[in-house]
């Protein structure tokens, strides 16, 4: 009984991925993790005015209810996508597209 606890840990979270990889809904999963961390991330202020975000096909999509917060965000789009991709651990976006 020694190890035997690990192996059931690790085994149970191969079966918990395998099941998400089967039911195809594994990357979506991995996107809402990395985007719950936005304010983590971004902090407070871009946070309060992110009404909207999504990742749709190696891009994320922000809805910005304030014009300059917007032409904030614009100007930093490879610092969010270093930031997104850090927390993700792989590539998961390349671009950014503010609405």
């Amino acid at each position: 009984m020694r190890n035997d606890r690990n192996e059931d840990a690790q085994s149970m979270k191969d079966a918990v991925d395998g099941f998400l990889k089967a039911m195809g809904i594994d990357k979506k999963v991995h996107e809402a993790s990395v985007l719950n961390q936005w304010e983590e991330m971004m902090g407070t202020a871009v946070a309060s005015r992110t009404e909207k975000k999504m990742i749709k096909d190696r891009v994320l999509i922000l809805e910005i209810n304030s014009s300059v917060m917007r032409e904030e965000l614009l100007q930093s789009k490879g610092k969010i996508i270093q930031k997104i991709n850090e927390a993700a651990g792989f590539e998961m976006i390349e671009d950014v597209y503010l609405k």
